[in-house]
């Protein structure tokens, strides 16, 4: 299996902004407001790609699926940070599964020596663009001067 097969079966797009290839696989009933109760994605990174640093409003729970481990930077609300991998080798502190916190900044890559993986992200209340937040390359860096030369990795304008 390569990328290009996952592309044309899933009927992959770029994703607006953020980087990568997705399709919507389920969107809940609308709540009052409009908002879907929830969705599902599946997505692909290959190495000449990455899922620039962003926020949302809610949970967001990533799981992965196929290919090479993914690599996510993730800055906290509270001023901490940490990188955690998604990927299949449990037993060595990978993830297959990993929440990640409402309002906190996420960005990911294929992990060195890996070529493209495929994995999904399911939210609730479901995803819209206007709960999407675009990370800023100097505002990240000037929270969080430790982990600059990461920040411009997963920045984009």
């Amino acid at each position: 299996m390569t990328p290009e097969d996952l592309v044309a079966h899933y009927g992959l797009e770029p994703i607006p902004r953020e980087g990568g290839r997705f399709r919507r696989t389920w969107t809940g009933p609308a709540l009052p407001d409009g908002t879907p109760a929830g969705s599902a994605i599946v997505a692909l990174l290959t190495t000449d790609d990455f899922s620039a640093l962003h926020r949302l409003p809610s949970d967001e729970i990533w799981h992965f699926y196929l290919g090479d481990p993914l690599e996510l930077l993730l800055l906290a609300p509270d001023g901490t940070s940490r990188t955690a991998v998604l990927g299949p080798d449990v037993l060595g502190g990978q993830h297959p599964q990993l929440t990640v916190p409402a309002r906190t900044w996420m960005g990911a890559r294929v992990t060195s020596g890996g070529s493209w993986a495929f994995f999904g992200c399911t939210m609730t209340p479901g995803f819209t663009y206007a709960g999407y937040e675009h990370g800023d390359a100097a505002v990240l860096t000037a929270r969080h001067p430790d982990r600059a030369a990461h920040i411009a990795r997963l920045c984009r304008p």
